[in-house]
């Protein structure tokens, strides 16, 4: 999948979790959404997109997300 694609889609996941009061629980929601719904490869790609550039193109809170939950984002073997 499109890298761009990626990045659009979760920034909507973003701006939808954005709203919460409280940020913990959007960041763990937001991380939780994309560990559930999106295959290994999409979450590899992000991942991979936010190592390599600093998340260029994505919301602060997306970026927060990703790096906050890195590890249970990241595809098992």
């Amino acid at each position: 999948m499109d890298t761009d694609n990626l990045v659009k889609m979760a920034n909507q996941i973003g701006d939808f979790f954005e709203t919460m009061p409280d940020r913990g629980e959007a960041l763990d929601n937001i991380a939780g959404h994309l560990r559930r719904f999106w295959a290994p490869r999409m979450r590899m790609t992000i991942l991979e997109h936010l190592e390599a550039t600093d998340g260029q193109g994505m919301r602060e809170i997306v970026v927060a997300a990703i790096t906050a939950h890195r590890a249970e984002l990241w595809p098992r073997g």
